[in-house]
């Protein structure tokens, strides 16, 4: 697929979408926004994607919402911006029953942060940074960072940080709970491609559907999480990866799955 603002290309199995306006830290305007959102669909359609990893080119992974573009002469509402541009990202990835990775590169503020946050596993390089920076300029956290934030690291420091708008580290948002595994600058892509491309080799299926029992937790009591475990693990015992699985262990040998 060819894309204007936005870097695609798929990789054993991995789909690699890099947001590419380095010039503006890769900062959204309806365009990219756009792209990606294509991307991600694309993802879901194409069974030959069986992992995403989502990056920024050059020193930034993105800093939020192109500013000059929201007060341009004739621009969009603002909750327009957010009901258009980042909502249906954030539902994309959250939706899409393939594991997305979000390798954070440098900044990631606002949107960007959020978009990171949002993603399966978060990796970043070593000089990243996260910053909740709505507050700097008088607007809420939105991509899903109110969602996010306080059930990946509790209510009082998810305040604290957007009310605040501190810089946070790499090695901090590990401390925190917000990122997997910190690399080094110049390391950051090829761990996340080594992870990607691991990710793309196991039961697909399986990774999908545990995605999925994963975002119902976030509002279901046990008892329904009950269920939808039981129903989910149904789906999954009735797949080609499963019972490849079960051959290979009892062959003592090396499965090779489909995503089947």
């Amino acid at each position: 697929m060819d894309f204007s603002i936005i870097d695609f290309k798929v990789i054993d199995a991995v789909a690699v979408i890099t947001l590419n306006r380095p010039d503006k830290l890769n900062s959204f305007n309806q365009e990219m926004a756009m792209d990606v959102q294509a991307a991600l669909d694309h993802c879901m359609e194409n069974d030959g994607v069986r992992a995403v990893l989502i990056t920024g080119a050059g020193r930034g992974f993105c800093a939020g919402q192109d500013l000059a573009e929201a007060i341009s002469p004739g621009a969009a509402q603002i909750e327009e911006h957010v009901e258009t541009k980042y909502n249906p990202m954030v539902r994309k990835i959250r939706g899409l029953e393939k594991p997305v990775i979000a390798a954070v590169n440098g900044v990631a503020a606002g949107a960007g942060a959020n978009l990171a946050f949002c993603c399966d596993i978060v990796l970043a390089a070593d000089g990243a940074r996260f910053i909740q920076s709505f507050i700097n300029i008088g607007l809420i956290p939105d991509t899903g960072g109110t969602y996010f934030l306080p059930r990946l690291i509790g209510l009082h420091r998810a305040t604290a940080l957007m009310m605040l708008g501190d810089k946070v580290t790499a090695q901090e948002a590990k401390d925190l709970g917000l990122v997997y595994q910190v690399f080094p600058d110049d390391g950051l892509m090829e761990g996340a491609m080594a992870l990607a491309r691991r990710m793309a080799q196991m039961p697909t299926r399986g990774l999908g559907l545990t995605k999925k029992a994963l975002n119902y937790s976030l509002f279901n009591d046990l008892d329904e999480q009950l269920a939808v475990e039981r129903e989910l693990q149904g789906v999954a015992g009735r797949t080609a990866d499963n019972a490849e699985g079960i051959a290979a262990f009892l062959e003592k040998r090396r499965p090779v799955f489909t995503g089947e």
